[in-house]
């Protein structure tokens, strides 16, 4: 029997069921699983208990799930720490590591031992040890407070005071207290960081890529999203700095891999950090999202984004120095065309305003709920209509003038001005609407390998002039003055005398300039131009505090409302950064009408897409030779086909990049790595039946690393289960 032919008949059966199917939505914290979803699990047929998830005294899967980097997640698939995350994930560090001569983003890499897994410098990764519920003592704080001002400083001292106990006399652990539910719930957070960490192995940009932004966001997908690398610790296995006297840490607890793959409707669960969710968004709140931040976005980034990639097209060292900034920003760019358009298919707008109408209809049928959350959408709703003309500007800022790299590195890497702090921020859930650029420091040597002054040049003089387009003449910075003084409005001869008179187009010229008189510097007209962008945007920002209050105020009552509305359902907070679980079903999907997407992509599919003539669609040799000798070895599915993507309905976001996928047993099946385009609103709203979670199949994963890379050596320290 044909198994691909069969299993097809099947399809439109499977995805009229979705219904029953769909994932128990949302972003779950793990010390609440025994109360909200252990229950619901176990009828899907998950065999593992709420401890074998999270257990401070005991290992368990928390243990083995890492944040990486600061802005992904990672999982440690070894006794001896070897971490397997994305490869868009470890992108920025294999960026660094190459050059053109060792160009590890072009060709790949794989240590063939330890000797050779490269010090990531910079790269770090932080466990969970616990999370505890501090919300009476912070709340307790804050309500005697008498003002906002006082809130928040009451805010700082109690989330000091319960740290600092947390933490105690050691000097691994660190602790900081996060909002929930906007700033209505507050945990603590216990965690330690280990920084010697080392790159052990990734696949070329033309498997790790593979599709590159054509393919962002889409599915069929056919991309190898993956790299490896290793945790080193001291003689105790405690964090310490990179020393060649450090050993591989040993982990409490390491993921077993399946290679038994994946089936429609099996159980599957992911453990990350999402990054942020807006799952109580206002109908205010995504008309602003589409109308301005979406729309600033998608108009600069492109503008930006086709000139350097004709210069990474032209130059090979200009993809190397680029690829990194040009993926980062591309991936936001699409996000946002991805968002809008999923806005207006799925009618987000007008699905907000509706469950706004129950709320408030809810709101008034009691006195005494009229009287605690009656101004609650008011005050949202003035807040955003207040703010809308600085939100507008100051996103343009943020987009266009501060992109700009010789302005931007000339304040951090020139003379510093003393600020004083902001006032308004680091208050309950983080505080701040549009934070100000930093003034922090950077190592000149790692701006200046990453940097290109003529594609520079291109982006500064379209941006500043997109800038003066599409900003009121009234709220440009005063450099526009210069222009039109001293180069009659000719912003492409102004540019050409800023780069050419500035002292931080080179770190020879910038080590010159610092070992003479720095007062000189003062004058420099990058220095002068982005001190001017800075004090702009920082002036603009403030503005903004202003209805920041007014809109925590509204926020904070609506969703508290919300909560009281739904007593008794079980309702998850949106995602922040911190540890959660989402769980469902591997699961295909139809995206409109008379079409239906598999579950599953094969290596077939590559060889479908290869264009020799396209970067994105390239397909290395060696790879077209094992598809032709059909050597999969042990990763080949049972009708012989080489596995590489799956699809589930899991409920991810930004952040649960790399999050490790598992099984009914928590064993490692495949890696997240992105979510589906007609999704794209989904930070918003969660859409059952059109959600999908991305993922490498680990079989994938494990081919490459093996046959095409040579590193199976790899595979002796793994546990694997057939």
């Amino acid at each position: 029997m044909n198994f691909r032919r069969f299993g097809l008949m099947f399809l439109s059966v499977l995805i009229l069921t979705a219904g029953s199917l769909r994932a128990d939505e949302g972003m779950w914290m793990l010390p609440l699983i025994q109360k909200l979803n252990s229950k619901t699990m176990s009828g899907m047929g998950f065999k593992l208990s709420a401890k074998d998830i999270y257990d401070i005294n005991n290992s368990s899967l928390k243990d083995a799930i890492l944040h990486f980097g600061g802005g992904c997640t990672a999982e440690i698939i070894s006794k001896d720490a070897l971490v397997l995350t994305n490869h868009h994930c470890g992108f920025g560090t294999i960026q660094k590591l190459s050059t053109v001569d060792h160009d590890y983003l072009q060709n790949g890499y794989f240590a063939k031992n330890r000797d050779e897994e490269l010090p990531a410098k910079g790269l770090t990764v932080i466990f969970l040890d616990r999370i505890e519920d501090v919300t009476k003592a912070v709340t307790d704080a804050m309500d005697a407070a008498k003002d906002p001002k006082a809130k928040e400083e009451a805010f700082r001292t109690v989330s000091d005071q319960l740290t600092a106990k947390a933490v105690g006399d050691s000097k691994f652990l660190r602790a900081r207290v996060s909002s929930f539910f906007g700033d209505n719930q507050y945990y603590m957070v216990v965690s330690k960081t280990y920084s010697d960490i080392r790159f052990v192995g990734a696949p070329p940009a033309s498997i790790g890529k593979f599709g590159g932004e054509t393919d962002n966001w889409m599915w069929p997908r056919h991309t190898g999203d993956f790299s490896m690398f290793r945790i080193y610790a001291d003689k105790d296995n405690n964090p310490a700095e990179y020393s060649k006297d450090n050993v591989p840490y040993k982990p409490k607890k390491f993921l077993t891999i399946s290679l038994k793959g994946v089936n429609q409707n099996d159980p599957a669960m992911i453990i990350g950090y999402p990054g942020r969710t807006n799952r109580f968004m206002t109908s205010y709140e995504v008309k602003e999202t589409s109308e301005v931040s979406n729309a600033v976005t998608i108009l600069v980034r492109g503008v930006r984004q086709g000139i350097i990639w004709a210069d990474m097209e032209a130059d090979p060292k200009v993809r190397l120095q680029y690829s990194s900034k040009y993926a980062g920003s591309a991936n936001s760019w699409k996000k946002s065309l991805g968002m809008n358009e999923t806005f207006a298919k799925l009618k987000v707008y007008e699905r907000r305003a509706a469950e706004e109408k129950i709320f408030s209809e809810w709101v008034v049928a009691n006195p005494t709920r009229a009287e605690k959350y009656g101004k609650a959408l008011a005050d949202v709703k003035a807040a955003i209509e207040g703010r809308a003309k600085l939100q507008y500007i100051s996103r343009f800022y943020m987009e266009a003038l501060s992109s700009i790299e010789l302005t931007s590195a000339a304040t951090r890497l020139g003379p510093q001005v003393e600020r004083a702090p902001r006032e308004g921020r680091g208050g309950p859930g983080g505080a701040g609407a549009a934070g100000g650029r930093g003034f922090f420091q950077m190592n000149p040597s790692d701006f200046y390998k990453d940097y290109n002054v003529a594609t520079d040049i291109k982006v500064a003089k379209a941006l500043i002039k997109l800038f003066r387009d599409k900003v009121p003449a009234s709220d440009l910075p005063n450099f526009y003055k210069t222009i039109d003084t001293n180069f009659a409005g000719n912003v492409d001869a102004y540019v050409d005398n800023m780069f050419s008179t500035s002292v931080f187009t080179s770190e020879e010229k910038l080590k010159a300039a610092q070992a003479g008189d720095k007062k000189l510097m003062e004058s420099d007209p990058a220095l002068v131009a982005g001190r001017d962008i800075s004090a702009s945007f920082m002036k603009y920002s403030m503005e903004l505090e202003k209805y920041r209050t007014q809109y925590a105020s509204g926020q904070k009552l609506y969703i508290a409302g919300m909560l009281e509305m739904k007593a008794g359902q079980a309702i998850y907070p949106d995602a922040n950064s911190t540890m959660r679980m989402t769980y469902g079903r591997i699961l295909n999907y139809s995206p409109k009408d008379g079409v239906i997407y598999d579950y599953i992509t094969t290596l077939d599919g590559v060889m479908q897409k290869e264009n020799p003539k396209n970067y994105e669609f390239t397909v290395p040799a060696k790879l077209k030779e094992l598809y032709e000798a059909k050597d999969f070895g042990q990763y080949a599915m049972k009708d012989g086909r080489m596995p590489v993507a799956f699809l589930s309905n899991n409920d991810i976001t930004g952040g649960n990049s790399g999050s490790p996928v598992m099984n009914a047993k928590g064993e490692l099946i495949g890696t997240a790595f992105d979510g589906n385009w007609e999704s794209m609103s989904s930070d918003i709203i969660f859409e059952p039946l059109l959600q999908r979670t991305i993922s490498v199949d680990i079989r994938y994963t494990l081919f490459i690393m093996d046959k095409f890379g040579g590193a199976g050596y790899l595979l002796n320290e793994m546990k694997l289960v057939k």
